[in-house]
């Protein structure tokens, strides 16, 4: 997640997101640096409008969600702790007689 992050930080602060420059930010917080997962990364990022993604992240993210109760719903109460005690107990006896 630190590359991610990383490459999000450089985006938000309008730097270039490379490998030169996400290698100096990931150094900078003491990360270890993996140089498979940063090209990786790099790479995938290429012809990425990060901006756009970024804003479609939030409207999906801010979407409801489909089946969700509504606020007029009541919630099931649970029973009372005291008919499990009872019941664990009933259990218990029957074992020891």
């Amino acid at each position: 997640m630190e590359y991610v992050y990383g490459a999000l930080l450089l985006h938000k602060l309008g730097k270039p997101v490379d490998e030169e420059n996400l290698k100096k930010v990931l150094s900078a917080t003491g990360a270890e640096i993996d140089e498979s997962k940063m090209k990786s990364l790099i790479a995938s990022l290429k012809g990425v409008d990060i901006d756009k993604e970024l804003e479609n992240a939030v409207v999906a993210s801010a979407a409801p969600v489909a089946g969700g109760s509504t606020e007029g719903e009541e919630k099931p109460k649970e029973k009372p702790k005291e008919e499990k005690k009872e019941a664990a107990a009933a259990g218990l006896s029957s074992l020891f007689g």
